[in-house]
């Protein structure tokens, strides 16, 4: 009989996954269904592998499962793809969708090869990017609770004006001195300073836990060569190595500005050309840390805060980064006089970084 392969489509969701295999030389799919949980995920491969004529292929869409389904099918010695959401073939006209359909369309398109595979993180760069996202989701849990407070003593009628630096010491005892007329309003404010000194004690925890994680040999060199860019230091270098992870992959700059996000998209048709705003598609916490790095070009190049972050790193990196500086500076101030918005020269900005970025990490990987 011939050997063939058999592709599965798994559409897996918290408690069960709908299973969808087709087997060498059919037209129809075998359903079944089993538990999310490890024993049933092994129980269903080895009776998939055992009805199958050959090699085996699972494949499941990336999301809030995350890698687990496909760290406990590879255990097994089985191929297992997770794929893309946004770049699996839809059809507009359909509007009908169940579990059932969707398990049988991810094994029809994998069958076809028209499915783009995720590369899956590492359990350890796994950990290590959710640290460096807690850090995120506790800065914006700060800039909340700031605002609440901040908006509760605009609404009072009081302003500010005894210094330029919002949230520095005597601004905190400025709101601490308030005179509020009702004790509801004092009430208020006490809890929203409270929240605030809680999730700064939060960022100060994850910023160490972050430093730490940056000394380990896995990350040091890549966060060292980072951290010779204006605009990086170790809370953006660990989250972007975090969030890229293996730069191996990226055979071109393109190909990174691609994965972040950061190239222009494209409308075009015969000989109409139509290109519009960034695609903002694959990573954009990645693709946040780029932009915001991007605005320190805006001054003047200097190294008098980059001499202590650049020692012991290589002549390589510290040449491409001091290109970077001069360069996008230059770069930046040319995009503004010639009239465009501050915000979308810093996006053009941010895509040359990546190609900077690029280039100096990618011998690393190698």
């Amino acid at each position: 009989m011939e050997q063939g392969t058999t592709h599965v489509g798994l559409d897996a969701h918290k408690v069960s996954i709908l299973v969808a295999s087709f087997y060498p030389g059919t037209a129809s799919a075998v359903e079944m269904e089993c538990g999310n949980e490890a024993g049933a995920v092994r129980r269903m491969v080895r009776k998939v592998v055992a009805q199958a004529r050959g090699r085996v292929v699972f494949c499941y869409e990336a999301g809030p499962c995350g890698y687990a389904l496909q760290r406990w099918i590879r255990g097994l010695g089985v191929e297992c793809m997770v794929v893309a959401p946004s770049l699996i073939p839809r059809k507009p006209g359909q509007r009908v969708k169940t579990d059932r359909r969707d398990a049988r369309k991810l094994g029809e398109l994998l069958r076809a090869g028209l499915l783009t595979e995720v590369h899956p993180p590492t359990e350890e760069d796994e950990a290590v990017r959710d640290l460096c996202r807690a850090r995120e989701d506790a800065h914006q849990d700060l800039v909340r609770c700031r605002h609440r407070l901040s908006k509760l003593v605009l609404r009072r009628g009081l302003r500010w004006e005894a210094g330029r630096w919002a949230w520095s010491q005597k601004n905190r005892d400025w709101l601490r001195s308030l005179n509020l007329e009702h004790v509801a309003d004092q009430v208020v404010r006490d809890e929203y300073l409270l929240a605030i000194d809680q999730v700064e004690a939060r960022l100060r925890a994850l910023d160490e836990r972050i430093q730490v994680a940056s000394q380990e040999p896995r990350y040091v060199k890549a966060v060292g060569a980072l951290r010779c860019f204006r605009g990086v230091d170790t809370v953006t270098g660990m989250g972007l190595v975090s969030e890229l992870h293996d730069f191996r992959r990226f055979e071109s700059p393109r190909g990174l500005m691609a994965f972040v996000g950061l190239i222009p998209s494209e409308h075009s048709s015969g000989e109409r050309e139509k290109r519009g705003g960034i695609t903002k598609a694959g990573n954009s916490h990645a693709r946040r840390l780029l932009i915001e790095a991007a605005w320190h070009y805006r001054h003047r190049p200097g190294i008098r805060t980059l001499t202590i972050r650049r020692r012991g790193q290589p002549a390589r990196v510290i040449a491409i980064a001091d290109k970077a500086m001069i360069r996008l500076h230059r770069r930046f101030h040319r995009l503004v006089e010639k009239g465009k918005p501050s915000p979308k020269a810093v996006v053009a900005i941010a895509r040359e970084l990546v190609g900077f970025i690029w280039a100096a990490l990618r011998p690393m990987a190698a």
